[in-house]
């Protein structure tokens, strides 16, 4: 067996079945569940029927890179939504993905070298798949801090030189995941600047850019950096979005992976060994979904009445504020994460995920101690009624 598997640590879910372990909630209070970042808005109906309508293409065996049509439809929206100077080559620098966790996690094992002190650079809390796939690329984490103090972005000019020098892969969630942090231009900009000092490869998960709450002002993508900076072949830069929170469609699993065509030539010939070609039906649906904004624009108006709902309902007895985008509160616990997770699930039968879960300690100090992730991913009432219980439970 693969040795590395053995360093693979206990998903935050399953920790969380831990530490729920032996507690009975109140059997009058129906269980509302904060913890995971599973859409339940509901899907595009015009999305559901073309793949129903489409089914007949599971008599194909589907190419590895998707068809032209889907491709295309990416890469216009990819050049739209990010004002790109050139539009992108959608046969060259455009791969549909099966939701980008599998993407984020196959990268590495196609972007890593496999030598004595590769580092894979990631946000500290983070997804717990770019760990993961760092272990099984031959690689070592290395964790930056994403604290009050920094942000909640890692701080570049903090990393030590030989750290950038054994760098081959870095991890940027934006927004992210938990903090809904986003970086700015000049931010991405200055990891272009650093990918292009010490040769890394930049994988920027952006899978919540399209939930955000100020219409005028959507988050920036590392292509659009790119762009700005002249840099049309988007050297060393590759992004990751999907379709899970933008269109509510989670199940479909679908996502692209978009950026510099040298880099994705070669995930391309990685991606035919490994078989994961996306469904026929999936790619017609996603078709569809890529060319429409009017239910990504209703989806965003959703998330921005609950937080204002639950914010105003919070801020009383929490020091609760608005993300910059995503649909997380990063809350801090006023004290032990774990503790305020379990009573909370105790007394009012609401699951939320503790902070520490979603980090690691690193010279002592665990960056996500004290705080709980809150998922805003159920329906209006549900998000009130949560709300109004934790409000209770405080008080």
């Amino acid at each position: 067996m693969n040795p590395e598997l053995d360093r693979l640590q206990p998903y935050p879910f399953a920790r969380l079945a831990q530490l729920k372990q032996g507690v009975t909630p109140p059997t009058g209070l129906e269980h509302i569940a904060l913890s995971i970042g599973e859409p339940k808005h509901r899907p595009p109906h015009f999305v559901v029927e073309a793949l129903i309508s489409h089914t007949h293409g599971l008599a194909n065996y589907p190419l590895t890179k998707g068809s032209d049509t889907l491709r295309e439809a990416i890469a216009q929206w990819t050049t739209r939504r990010f004002a790109l100077r050139r539009p992108l080559d959608a046969q060259q620098q455009v791969i549909p993905v099966n939701g980008t966790r599998e993407a984020l996690f196959a990268f590495a094992q196609a972007v890593v070298a496999r030598e004595p002190g590769a580092l894979v650079l990631m946000p500290n809390p983070f997804y717990q798949i770019y760990e993961g796939a760092a272990l099984l690329a031959g690689a070592e984490p290395y964790f930056l801090p994403t604290t009050a103090e920094t942000g909640h972005l890692p701080d570049l000019e903090a990393v030590p030189a030989d750290v950038w020098r054994r760098c081959q892969l870095f991890y940027l969630c934006t927004p992210g995941n938990p903090t809904g942090a986003v970086a700015p231009l000049a931010y991405l900009k200055r990891l272009i600047a650093l990918a292009d000092e010490h040769d890394f490869v930049i994988a920027g998960d952006e899978c919540y850019s399209e939930l955000y709450f100020d219409e005028a002002c959507p988050p920036p993508g590392l292509l659009q950096a790119c762009a700005e900076l002249g840099r049309d072949d988007y050297a060393r830069c590759v992004v990751f979005h999907s379709l899970s929170k933008r269109s509510n469609l989670p199940g479909m699993r679908s996502g692209f992976v978009a950026g510099d065509a040298q880099v994705l030539e070669k995930f391309l010939l990685y991606r035919t060994y490994h078989g994961c070609a996306m469904p026929p039906p999936v790619q017609a649906a996603s078709q569809m979904a890529w060319g429409d904004e009017a239910h990504v624009l209703a989806n965003r108006d959703l998330y921005r009445r609950k937080f204002q709902a639950v914010i105003e309902l919070l801020a009383p007895v929490l020091p609760v504020s608005w993300p910059d985008a995503g649909f997380y509160l990063w809350v801090d616990a006023r004290g032990s994460d774990t503790e305020f997770a379990r009573e909370l699930f105790a007394q009012q039968n609401i699951t939320t995920l503790p902070g520490s879960y979603l980090s690691r300690e690193v010279n002592g100090v665990n960056p996500g101690a004290g705080r709980v992730r809150m998922a805003l991913v159920a329906e209006l009432d549900e998000c009130v009624e949560a709300a109004q219980r934790i409000r209770r439970f405080l008080s």
